[in-house]
């Protein structure tokens, strides 16, 4: 048998029966104050707080992602741009690879037409010195000739026809 519908248990001398008694009173006094309604309005408090917070929370969740959109769009568009500097950089480079080649090229001709043309005036200035030099040479064979003919004989018939037209010629 439960233990409330025990007939001692409604007897005014037992202090169980007081005990509920003072708690049944304690809960109407308690309503009677409004604490429930209290109670209500600080929980309503506290969940329109985390409500709140929740709501702050979903805002910096939405902000956040919209940020990391952006930042990927932009990471994208840096990846863009990096991929057409370097493509561009490349071309600049064959450009100019191309352009030092021809300019290497050309310098290389004209270097080599300036060799030849110091050799062209080697060879003639080396010509002139050799004919000079046999010329000086055929000279002094020709004095030493000369002379070597004229101390045989005492005079030369060719001197003396060259003596005898030179007094023609300047007269």
């Amino acid at each position: 048998m439960p233990h409330f519908l025990d007939p001692h248990m409604y007897s005014l001398d037992n202090a169980e029966l007081w005990v509920g008694v003072g708690l049944l009173l304690f809960f109407v006094i308690l309503v009677m104050a409004g604490v429930p309604r209290l109670l209500a309005t600080v929980l309503d408090a506290k969940a329109a707080k985390i409500q709140a917070e929740l709501d702050e929370a979903a805002r910096l969740r939405a902000e956040a992602e919209a940020l990391l959109a952006q930042i990927r769009i932009e990471k994208a568009e840096a990846e863009a741009q990096a991929a057409d500097m370097l493509a561009a950089a490349e071309t600049d480079a064959r450009r100019l690879e191309v352009e030092a080649r021809v300019k290497l090229e050309e310098s290389m001709a004209r270097r080599q037409e300036l060799a030849e043309r110091r050799i062209a005036q080697a060879e003639v200035q080396a010509t002139a010195e050799v004919k000079a030099a046999a010329a000086d040479l055929a000279a002094k064979a020709a004095e030493q000739i000369l002379v070597a003919r004229l101390a045989g004989q005492k005079t030369d018939p060719l001197l003396d026809a060259a003596i005898a037209q030179i007094g023609a010629r300047l007269n």
